[in-house]
Protein backbone atom coordinates (compact mmCIF):
# COMPACT_ATOMS: atom_id res chain seq x y z
CA UNK A 1 0.00 0.00 0.00
CA UNK A 2 1.09 3.59 -0.76
CA UNK A 3 2.69 5.34 2.20
CA UNK A 4 0.83 8.51 3.20
CA UNK A 5 4.09 10.48 2.83
CA UNK A 6 4.31 9.47 -0.87
CA UNK A 7 0.86 10.85 -1.67
CA UNK A 8 0.36 14.42 -2.80
CA UNK A 9 -1.96 16.41 -0.57
CA UNK A 10 -5.04 17.72 -2.34
CA UNK A 11 -7.96 20.09 -1.71
CA UNK A 12 -10.99 19.54 -3.99
CA UNK A 13 -13.18 22.44 -5.07
CA UNK A 14 -16.60 22.18 -6.75
CA UNK A 15 -19.20 24.68 -7.88
CA UNK A 16 -22.82 23.54 -8.04
CA UNK A 17 -24.72 25.57 -10.61
CA UNK A 18 -28.50 25.93 -10.82
CA UNK A 19 -28.59 23.28 -13.60
CA UNK A 20 -27.22 20.50 -11.34
CA UNK A 21 -29.23 18.76 -8.60
CA UNK A 22 -27.73 17.97 -5.18
CA UNK A 23 -27.42 14.22 -5.72
CA UNK A 24 -25.70 14.53 -9.10
CA UNK A 25 -23.28 17.13 -7.71
CA UNK A 26 -22.48 14.95 -4.70
CA UNK A 27 -21.66 11.97 -6.96
CA UNK A 28 -19.57 14.19 -9.18
CA UNK A 29 -17.48 15.32 -6.17
CA UNK A 30 -17.16 11.71 -4.96
CA UNK A 31 -15.97 10.72 -8.41
CA UNK A 32 -13.40 13.54 -8.34
CA UNK A 33 -12.13 12.11 -5.03
CA UNK A 34 -11.88 8.63 -6.64
CA UNK A 35 -10.01 10.10 -9.61
CA UNK A 36 -7.62 11.83 -7.18
CA UNK A 37 -7.06 8.54 -5.37
CA UNK A 38 -6.32 6.81 -8.69
CA UNK A 39 -3.78 9.56 -9.47
CA UNK A 40 -2.04 8.88 -6.12
CA UNK A 41 -3.37 11.93 -4.33
CA UNK A 42 -4.67 12.21 -0.75
CA UNK A 43 -7.80 14.33 -0.37
CA UNK A 44 -7.51 16.58 2.70
CA UNK A 45 -10.87 18.31 2.35
CA UNK A 46 -13.56 19.17 -0.21
CA UNK A 47 -14.94 22.68 -0.57
CA UNK A 48 -18.06 23.51 -2.58
CA UNK A 49 -20.26 26.47 -3.41
CA UNK A 50 -23.73 26.90 -4.90
CA UNK A 51 -24.02 29.59 -7.59
CA UNK A 52 -26.33 30.36 -10.50
CA UNK A 53 -23.29 29.93 -12.77
CA UNK A 54 -19.55 29.59 -12.28
CA UNK A 55 -17.62 32.83 -11.77
CA UNK A 56 -16.11 33.71 -15.19
CA UNK A 57 -12.82 34.91 -13.68
CA UNK A 58 -12.22 32.63 -10.68
CA UNK A 59 -14.77 29.77 -10.98
CA UNK A 60 -15.92 30.34 -7.35
CA UNK A 61 -16.88 33.70 -5.76
CA UNK A 62 -14.64 36.14 -3.88
CA UNK A 63 -15.79 34.98 -0.43
CA UNK A 64 -15.07 31.33 -1.25
CA UNK A 65 -11.63 32.29 -2.59
CA UNK A 66 -10.83 33.80 0.84
CA UNK A 67 -12.13 30.69 2.59
CA UNK A 68 -10.00 28.51 0.30
CA UNK A 69 -6.95 30.70 0.99
CA UNK A 70 -7.34 30.20 4.74
CA UNK A 71 -7.74 26.44 4.27
CA UNK A 72 -4.65 26.34 2.03
CA UNK A 73 -2.59 28.23 4.63
CA UNK A 74 -3.71 25.85 7.35
CA UNK A 75 -3.46 22.53 5.46
CA UNK A 76 -0.60 23.34 3.04
CA UNK A 77 -1.82 21.23 0.09
CA UNK A 78 0.42 20.43 -2.89
CA UNK A 79 -2.46 20.77 -5.35
CA UNK A 80 -5.93 22.31 -5.55
CA UNK A 81 -8.18 20.43 -8.00
CA UNK A 82 -11.32 22.05 -9.45
CA UNK A 83 -14.26 19.86 -10.48
CA UNK A 84 -14.70 21.33 -13.99
CA UNK A 85 -12.60 22.25 -16.99
CA UNK A 86 -11.22 25.70 -16.19
CA UNK A 87 -10.68 28.33 -18.86
CA UNK A 88 -7.11 29.64 -19.45
CA UNK A 89 -7.96 32.92 -17.66
CA UNK A 90 -9.51 31.09 -14.67
CA UNK A 91 -6.35 28.97 -14.28
CA UNK A 92 -4.17 32.11 -14.55
CA UNK A 93 -6.22 34.05 -11.97
CA UNK A 94 -6.45 31.15 -9.51
CA UNK A 95 -2.74 30.33 -9.81
CA UNK A 96 -1.95 33.90 -8.71
CA UNK A 97 -4.00 33.42 -5.54
CA UNK A 98 -2.39 30.18 -4.28
CA UNK A 99 1.07 28.73 -3.70
CA UNK A 100 -0.30 25.24 -4.39
CA UNK A 101 -0.54 24.05 -7.98
CA UNK A 102 -3.99 24.63 -9.52
CA UNK A 103 -5.34 22.00 -11.93
CA UNK A 104 -8.80 21.04 -13.18
CA UNK A 105 -10.75 17.82 -13.66
CA UNK A 106 -9.58 17.49 -17.26
CA UNK A 107 -5.89 17.70 -16.30
CA UNK A 108 -6.48 15.10 -13.60
CA UNK A 109 -8.09 12.66 -16.06
CA UNK A 110 -5.34 13.27 -18.62
CA UNK A 111 -2.77 12.56 -15.90
CA UNK A 112 -4.41 9.20 -15.05
CA UNK A 113 -4.48 8.31 -18.74
CA UNK A 114 -0.76 9.17 -18.95
CA UNK A 115 -0.06 6.76 -16.08
CA UNK A 116 -2.18 3.99 -17.59
CA UNK A 117 -1.26 4.06 -21.29
CA UNK A 118 0.72 0.93 -22.20
CA UNK A 119 0.74 0.71 -25.98
CA UNK A 120 2.47 3.13 -28.33
CA UNK A 121 -0.94 4.22 -29.63
CA UNK A 122 -2.32 4.84 -26.13
CA UNK A 123 0.71 6.96 -25.21
CA UNK A 124 0.47 8.97 -28.42
CA UNK A 125 -3.24 9.59 -27.94
CA UNK A 126 -2.71 10.79 -24.36
CA UNK A 127 0.11 13.07 -25.49
CA UNK A 128 -2.07 14.48 -28.27
CA UNK A 129 -4.90 15.19 -25.81
CA UNK A 130 -2.50 16.81 -23.31
CA UNK A 131 -0.90 19.03 -25.96
CA UNK A 132 -4.28 20.11 -27.33
CA UNK A 133 -5.38 20.94 -23.79
CA UNK A 134 -2.18 22.88 -23.07
CA UNK A 135 -2.01 24.91 -26.27
CA UNK A 136 -4.60 27.61 -25.38
CA UNK A 137 -3.31 27.69 -21.78
CA UNK A 138 0.32 28.46 -22.61
CA UNK A 139 -0.17 32.21 -22.68
CA UNK A 140 -1.88 32.25 -19.32
CA UNK A 141 0.70 30.18 -17.51
CA UNK A 142 3.94 31.39 -19.05
CA UNK A 143 6.35 31.72 -16.14
CA UNK A 144 4.56 29.20 -13.95
CA UNK A 145 5.07 26.38 -16.43
CA UNK A 146 8.83 26.46 -16.04
CA UNK A 147 8.60 25.49 -12.36
CA UNK A 148 6.27 22.52 -12.76
CA UNK A 149 7.96 19.40 -11.42
CA UNK A 150 6.65 15.89 -11.11
CA UNK A 151 3.21 15.16 -9.65
CA UNK A 152 -0.48 15.01 -10.51
CA UNK A 153 -1.32 16.89 -13.68
CA UNK A 154 2.26 16.92 -14.97
CA UNK A 155 2.87 13.30 -15.95
CA UNK A 156 3.24 11.89 -19.42
CA UNK A 157 4.61 14.27 -22.02
CA UNK A 158 3.94 17.19 -19.67
CA UNK A 159 7.38 17.68 -18.14
CA UNK A 160 9.28 17.80 -21.43
CA UNK A 161 6.80 19.78 -23.49
CA UNK A 162 5.51 22.43 -21.13
CA UNK A 163 8.24 25.00 -21.85
CA UNK A 164 8.03 24.62 -25.62
CA UNK A 165 6.57 27.46 -27.63
CA UNK A 166 3.30 27.16 -29.53
CA UNK A 167 4.96 26.46 -32.85
CA UNK A 168 6.87 23.53 -31.38
CA UNK A 169 3.68 22.12 -29.81
CA UNK A 170 1.75 22.49 -33.06
CA UNK A 171 4.53 20.70 -34.91
CA UNK A 172 4.45 17.90 -32.35
CA UNK A 173 0.62 17.65 -32.64
CA UNK A 174 0.95 17.27 -36.44
CA UNK A 175 3.69 14.67 -35.97
CA UNK A 176 1.55 12.61 -33.54
CA UNK A 177 -1.43 12.77 -35.91
CA UNK A 178 0.72 11.32 -38.71
CA UNK A 179 1.98 8.50 -36.44
CA UNK A 180 -1.56 7.73 -35.27
CA UNK A 181 -2.74 7.59 -38.88
CA UNK A 182 -0.20 4.84 -39.56
CA UNK A 183 -1.28 2.87 -36.45
CA UNK A 184 -4.98 3.29 -37.29
CA UNK A 185 -4.18 2.08 -40.84
CA UNK A 186 -2.64 -1.09 -39.37
CA UNK A 187 -5.70 -1.67 -37.19
CA UNK A 188 -8.03 -1.09 -40.14
CA UNK A 189 -6.20 -3.81 -42.08
CA UNK A 190 -6.55 -6.22 -39.13
CA UNK A 191 -10.20 -5.31 -38.92
CA UNK A 192 -10.73 -5.91 -42.63
CA UNK A 193 -9.12 -9.34 -42.26
CA UNK A 194 -11.43 -10.16 -39.35
CA UNK A 195 -14.39 -8.95 -41.40
CA UNK A 196 -13.31 -11.11 -44.31
CA UNK A 197 -13.13 -14.13 -42.04
CA UNK A 198 -16.55 -13.06 -40.79
CA UNK A 199 -15.57 -13.43 -37.13
CA UNK A 200 -18.41 -12.52 -34.78
CA UNK A 201 -17.19 -9.47 -32.85
CA UNK A 202 -18.32 -8.40 -29.40
CA UNK A 203 -17.21 -5.17 -27.70
CA UNK A 204 -17.43 -4.65 -23.94
CA UNK A 205 -18.35 -1.05 -23.10
CA UNK A 206 -19.32 0.60 -19.85
CA UNK A 207 -18.60 3.19 -17.23
CA UNK A 208 -15.11 3.13 -15.74
CA UNK A 209 -14.72 0.61 -12.89
CA UNK A 210 -17.92 -1.30 -13.79
CA UNK A 211 -15.96 -4.58 -13.87
CA UNK A 212 -15.37 -4.84 -17.65
CA UNK A 213 -11.81 -6.19 -17.42
CA UNK A 214 -12.74 -8.67 -14.68
CA UNK A 215 -15.53 -10.02 -16.88
CA UNK A 216 -13.33 -9.96 -19.99
CA UNK A 217 -10.56 -11.91 -18.25
CA UNK A 218 -12.92 -14.56 -16.97
CA UNK A 219 -14.74 -14.98 -20.27
CA UNK A 220 -11.47 -15.34 -22.22
CA UNK A 221 -8.89 -16.37 -19.61
CA UNK A 222 -6.84 -13.33 -20.59
CA UNK A 223 -4.70 -11.29 -18.20
CA UNK A 224 -5.55 -7.62 -18.69
CA UNK A 225 -5.15 -5.34 -15.69
CA UNK A 226 -7.91 -5.64 -13.10
CA UNK A 227 -8.02 -2.99 -10.40
CA UNK A 228 -10.65 -1.40 -8.22
CA UNK A 229 -9.65 1.96 -9.67
CA UNK A 230 -10.89 4.23 -12.40
CA UNK A 231 -9.42 3.68 -15.88
CA UNK A 232 -7.55 0.45 -15.08
CA UNK A 233 -7.80 -0.43 -18.80
CA UNK A 234 -6.78 2.09 -21.42
CA UNK A 235 -5.67 0.08 -24.45
CA UNK A 236 -8.23 -2.12 -26.22
CA UNK A 237 -7.48 -5.85 -26.06
CA UNK A 238 -9.11 -8.48 -28.30
CA UNK A 239 -9.30 -12.18 -27.42
CA UNK A 240 -11.18 -15.29 -28.57
CA UNK A 241 -14.23 -16.40 -26.66
CA UNK A 242 -15.80 -19.82 -27.15
CA UNK A 243 -19.59 -19.95 -26.75
CA UNK A 244 -21.33 -23.08 -25.29
CA UNK A 245 -21.93 -24.59 -28.75
CA UNK A 246 -18.21 -24.28 -29.62
CA UNK A 247 -18.80 -21.20 -31.83
CA UNK A 248 -15.77 -18.89 -31.75
CA UNK A 249 -16.26 -15.14 -31.32
CA UNK A 250 -13.85 -12.25 -30.77
CA UNK A 251 -14.36 -10.03 -27.74
CA UNK A 252 -12.73 -6.62 -27.14
CA UNK A 253 -12.25 -4.84 -23.81
CA UNK A 254 -12.39 -1.03 -24.19
CA UNK A 255 -11.51 2.04 -22.13
CA UNK A 256 -14.07 3.00 -19.46
CA UNK A 257 -16.45 5.88 -20.10
CA UNK A 258 -16.91 8.78 -17.68
CA UNK A 259 -19.37 11.63 -17.36
CA UNK A 260 -17.89 14.99 -18.41
CA UNK A 261 -15.11 13.15 -20.23
CA UNK A 262 -12.86 15.88 -21.70
CA UNK A 263 -13.70 16.53 -25.34
CA UNK A 264 -9.99 16.36 -26.24
CA UNK A 265 -10.00 12.80 -24.92
CA UNK A 266 -13.11 11.73 -26.80
CA UNK A 267 -11.46 13.02 -29.97
CA UNK A 268 -8.12 11.37 -29.16
CA UNK A 269 -9.67 8.01 -28.31
CA UNK A 270 -12.15 7.99 -31.15
CA UNK A 271 -9.93 5.63 -33.14
CA UNK A 272 -9.57 3.27 -30.15
CA UNK A 273 -13.31 3.25 -29.67
CA UNK A 274 -13.82 2.59 -33.37
CA UNK A 275 -13.37 -1.06 -32.37
CA UNK A 276 -16.89 -0.60 -31.03
CA UNK A 277 -18.18 0.44 -34.49
CA UNK A 278 -17.12 -2.89 -35.98
CA UNK A 279 -18.84 -4.98 -33.30
CA UNK A 280 -21.80 -7.22 -34.07
CA UNK A 281 -22.89 -7.00 -30.43
CA UNK A 282 -22.19 -4.60 -27.54
CA UNK A 283 -21.99 -5.89 -23.97
CA UNK A 284 -22.81 -2.82 -21.89
CA UNK A 285 -21.50 -3.59 -18.38
CA UNK A 286 -23.18 -1.63 -15.56
CA UNK A 287 -22.12 -1.75 -11.89
CA UNK A 288 -25.43 -2.42 -10.11
CA UNK A 289 -23.75 -1.91 -6.70
CA UNK A 290 -23.14 1.77 -7.49
CA UNK A 291 -25.91 4.11 -6.25
CA UNK A 292 -25.39 6.26 -9.37
CA UNK A 293 -25.71 3.30 -11.79
CA UNK A 294 -28.57 4.94 -13.75
CA UNK A 295 -26.48 8.06 -14.46
CA UNK A 296 -23.56 5.85 -15.52
CA UNK A 297 -25.82 3.96 -17.90
CA UNK A 298 -27.07 7.23 -19.40
CA UNK A 299 -23.52 8.59 -19.82
CA UNK A 300 -22.44 5.49 -21.76
CA UNK A 301 -25.50 5.68 -24.05
CA UNK A 302 -24.79 9.37 -24.75
CA UNK A 303 -21.17 8.61 -25.65
CA UNK A 304 -22.26 5.72 -27.87
CA UNK A 305 -24.55 8.18 -29.67
CA UNK A 306 -21.60 10.56 -30.12
CA UNK A 307 -19.61 7.68 -31.61
CA UNK A 308 -22.66 6.91 -33.79
CA UNK A 309 -23.06 3.28 -32.75
CA UNK A 310 -26.16 3.30 -30.56
CA UNK A 311 -27.84 1.32 -33.39
CA UNK A 312 -25.78 -1.84 -32.67
CA UNK A 313 -27.47 -4.79 -30.92
CA UNK A 314 -26.86 -4.43 -27.20
CA UNK A 315 -26.99 -6.65 -24.12
CA UNK A 316 -26.91 -4.80 -20.80
CA UNK A 317 -24.94 -6.81 -18.25
CA UNK A 318 -25.68 -5.68 -14.69
CA UNK A 319 -22.53 -6.75 -12.86
CA UNK A 320 -21.63 -7.13 -9.13
CA UNK A 321 -24.90 -8.91 -8.31
CA UNK A 322 -23.38 -10.04 -4.99
CA UNK A 323 -23.12 -6.39 -3.84
CA UNK A 324 -26.29 -5.07 -5.55
CA UNK A 325 -27.49 -1.64 -4.37
CA UNK A 326 -30.74 -1.86 -2.37
CA UNK A 327 -32.49 0.61 -4.73
CA UNK A 328 -31.38 -1.17 -7.91
CA UNK A 329 -34.00 -1.73 -10.63
CA UNK A 330 -32.96 -2.71 -14.21
CA UNK A 331 -33.69 0.33 -16.40
CA UNK A 332 -32.14 -0.58 -19.76
CA UNK A 333 -34.32 -0.61 -22.87
CA UNK A 334 -32.21 -3.47 -24.28
CA UNK A 335 -31.96 -7.18 -23.39
CA UNK A 336 -30.59 -7.48 -19.84
CA UNK A 337 -28.94 -10.00 -17.52
CA UNK A 338 -27.82 -9.65 -13.88
CA UNK A 339 -24.57 -11.44 -12.97
CA UNK A 340 -21.44 -11.49 -10.84
CA UNK A 341 -18.32 -11.76 -13.03
CA UNK A 342 -16.71 -13.95 -10.36
CA UNK A 343 -19.43 -16.63 -10.50
CA UNK A 344 -18.81 -19.35 -13.09
CA UNK A 345 -22.52 -20.21 -13.25
CA UNK A 346 -23.36 -16.57 -14.01
CA UNK A 347 -20.72 -16.38 -16.73
CA UNK A 348 -22.15 -19.54 -18.30
CA UNK A 349 -25.63 -17.97 -18.26
CA UNK A 350 -24.16 -14.89 -19.93
CA UNK A 351 -22.50 -16.96 -22.65
CA UNK A 352 -25.79 -18.75 -23.31
CA UNK A 353 -27.61 -15.41 -23.52
CA UNK A 354 -24.97 -14.14 -25.98
CA UNK A 355 -25.41 -17.30 -28.04
CA UNK A 356 -29.20 -16.74 -28.20
CA UNK A 357 -28.62 -13.20 -29.47
CA UNK A 358 -26.08 -14.45 -32.03
CA UNK A 359 -28.59 -17.03 -33.32
CA UNK A 360 -31.11 -14.22 -33.74
CA UNK A 361 -28.72 -12.59 -36.24
CA UNK A 362 -28.19 -15.80 -38.26
CA UNK A 363 -30.11 -18.07 -40.64
CA UNK A 364 -30.79 -21.78 -40.06
CA UNK A 365 -29.31 -24.54 -42.22
CA UNK A 366 -29.92 -28.27 -42.62
CA UNK A 367 -27.28 -30.20 -44.62
CA UNK A 368 -26.02 -33.75 -45.29
CA UNK A 369 -22.22 -33.68 -45.34
CA UNK A 370 -20.16 -36.68 -46.60
CA UNK A 371 -17.82 -38.19 -44.00
CA UNK A 372 -14.89 -37.34 -46.31
CA UNK A 373 -15.51 -33.58 -45.82
CA UNK A 374 -13.56 -33.41 -42.54
CA UNK A 375 -12.46 -29.79 -43.02
CA UNK A 376 -16.02 -28.59 -43.61
CA UNK A 377 -17.28 -30.46 -40.53
CA UNK A 378 -14.57 -28.80 -38.43
CA UNK A 379 -15.58 -25.39 -39.84
CA UNK A 380 -19.22 -26.06 -38.97
CA UNK A 381 -18.21 -26.59 -35.32
CA UNK A 382 -16.13 -23.41 -35.08
CA UNK A 383 -17.68 -20.95 -37.53
CA UNK A 384 -21.38 -21.72 -37.14
CA UNK A 385 -23.65 -22.63 -34.26
CA UNK A 386 -24.07 -26.37 -34.69
CA UNK A 387 -27.18 -27.69 -32.97
CA UNK A 388 -27.34 -31.26 -34.30
CA UNK A 389 -24.73 -33.65 -35.71
CA UNK A 390 -25.91 -37.21 -36.50
CA UNK A 391 -23.88 -39.82 -38.43
CA UNK A 392 -25.73 -42.11 -40.87
CA UNK A 393 -23.56 -45.24 -41.24
CA UNK A 394 -25.45 -46.55 -44.23
CA UNK A 395 -24.99 -43.37 -46.27
CA UNK A 396 -21.63 -42.45 -44.64
CA UNK A 397 -23.08 -38.93 -44.18
CA UNK A 398 -23.43 -36.49 -41.34
CA UNK A 399 -26.80 -34.84 -40.87
CA UNK A 400 -26.12 -31.31 -39.57
CA UNK A 401 -28.51 -28.65 -38.34
CA UNK A 402 -27.52 -25.24 -37.09
CA UNK A 403 -27.24 -21.50 -37.73
CA UNK A 404 -24.84 -19.46 -39.87
CA UNK A 405 -24.48 -15.96 -41.30
CA UNK A 406 -26.09 -15.61 -44.71
CA UNK A 407 -23.06 -13.69 -46.05
CA UNK A 408 -20.47 -15.98 -44.44
CA UNK A 409 -18.06 -17.80 -46.75
CA UNK A 410 -19.16 -21.16 -45.36
CA UNK A 411 -22.81 -20.42 -46.28
CA UNK A 412 -21.89 -20.76 -49.96
CA UNK A 413 -20.28 -24.18 -49.37
CA UNK A 414 -23.31 -25.40 -47.44
CA UNK A 415 -25.64 -24.77 -50.37
CA UNK A 416 -24.11 -27.77 -52.17
CA UNK A 417 -25.12 -30.07 -49.32
CA UNK A 418 -28.44 -28.57 -48.26
CA UNK A 419 -31.39 -30.92 -47.87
Amino acid sequence: MERQADLEKVILVGCQTAMVDDLHFQYSMEELASLTDTAKGQVLISLSQKRDRVHPATYIGKGKIEELKNLAEELEPDIIIFNDELSPSQIRNLSREFDARVIDRTQLILDIFAQRAQSKEGKLQVELAQLQYMLPRLVGQGTQLSRLGAGIGTRGPGETKLESDRRHIRRRIDDIKVQLKVIVGHRDRYRERRKKNKAFQIAIVGYTNAGKSTLFNRLTEADTLEENQLFATLDPTTRKMILPSGFTSLITDTVGFLQDLPTTLIAAFRSTLEEVNEANLLLHVVDCSNPDYFQHEKTVQQLLEELENEHLPQLTVYNKRDAMHHDFVPTAKTETIVISAFEQEDRQRLKQKIEELVIGLMESYYVHVPATEGKLLSQLKNETILRELVFDEEKQMYSCKGFAYADQQIAGQLKKFSV
